[in-house]
């Protein structure tokens, strides 16, 4: 196997305050191969924004990272000084938000925000840098890019904006992108355009893509491997068709099961009891316990770690091969 391009080790995020510090990621790990998409999903509140602004270091104070590292290309990147992570962002790592207007100057113009990126990044100069621009609008499928290279944000529509931003994630030619919710603003069926347009680019490119989502479907169609995130914490990864299909870990099966079929009618779709725990009070033990239907005596008492479980790796300790499993009910 290659080596990873992005390593996450025993991830540690941790915010400060009067009342005690509050562990937002608790020990996350995984890696990103070359060209691989990754899709990260779970609820609300289960960590994956958290975990793709630590690897872009945006982590808003009093944020911080508190154990763990992050490599990029076998370089370690969490202990870079802020000057030197700058570089990195954008360079090596480009970002896509929910929001294209939060993530576009309304001041300047579209082609004013590419051709400044590529040059800050880039041996490039002016002219070379205006034509690469053009030939990124294009590529994302904005019509007359010569003209509209001289619009301004508010002057394109929502989908529109969002391939600017995914253009602008990618004019720097960076080693992975970072995707979080980037179809989240928009309808179905520029959802549809908006992902079958970066999966198509990152495969050109050869770029790696960390995928923030909660939708299912975006996953199953975009990703390579889906890593499930509950209470900051990674509660299952593999395949993302192993995870769809035959979902090892309690919560990642609750996930798929509340996902309507298309091949017969339901009254009515299972439903996972209970809400995400809050960071004041994760319970000791598997973070999932109080809402978990096979919970057992361990559970409450002992944190799982990441085990083999078939075709995909779940923290859970139903797969823990060793134990009498003395099961309680919830």
């Amino acid at each position: 196997m290659a080596a990873p391009l992005l390593e996450v080790r025993d991830l540690v995020v941790e915010f400060p305050g009067r009342r005690g510090t509050l562990r937002a990621l608790d020990k996350v790990s995984f890696e990103i191969a070359p060209g691989e998409v990754l899709g990260v999903v779970g609820e609300s509140g289960a960590g994956k924004s958290m975990t793709g602004a630590a690897i872009i270091g945006l982590l808003e104070p009093p944020g911080r990272i508190a154990g763990g590292s992050i490599a990029l290309n076998g370089q370690r990147i969490d202990n870079l000084p802020a000057r030197e992570m700058r570089r990195v962002r954008g360079k090596r790592i480009g970002a896509i938000f929910q929001d294209p207007l939060t993530t576009l100057n309304p001041l300047y113009t579209v082609g004013d925000q590419l051709t400044e990126t590529m040059r800050t990044h880039l041996d490039i100069d002016a002219a070379e840098a205006r034509r690469r621009a053009v030939g990124w609008l294009e590529a994302v499928g904005i019509p007359a890019a010569a003209e509209r290279i001289a619009a301004y944000p508010h002057q394109f529509s929502g989908g529109m904006r969002q391939r600017v931003v995914i253009a602008l994630a990618l004019c720097a030619e960076p080693e992975l992108v970072v995707a979080d919710e980037p179809t989240t603003a928009l309808d179905v069926s520029v959802q549809a355009q908006v992902i079958a347009l970066l999966r198509r680019l990152t495969r050109e490119k050869g770029t790696s893509v960390m995928l923030i989502t909660h939708d299912m479907g975006v996953i199953a169609e975009t990703a390579d491997r889906v890593a499930v995130m509950y209470a900051g914490r990674v509660a299952e990864i593999g395949p993302v068709k192993s995870v769809v299909k035959a979902a090892a870990h309690p919560y990642s099966a609750g996930l798929m099961a509340s996902i309507p079929p298309l091949s017969h009618r339901v009254d009515q779709l299972p439903q996972i009891d209970g809400a995400m725990p809050r960071l004041t009070s994760i319970p000791q033990g598997c973070a999932y316990n109080p809402r978990c239907p096979h919970v057992f005596d361990r559970c409450k008492v002992e944190r799982p770690e990441l085990l083999p479980a078939v075709e995909t790796r779940a923290a859970c300790w139903l797969f823990d091969s060793a134990a009498p499993r003395e099961r309680t009910h919830v």
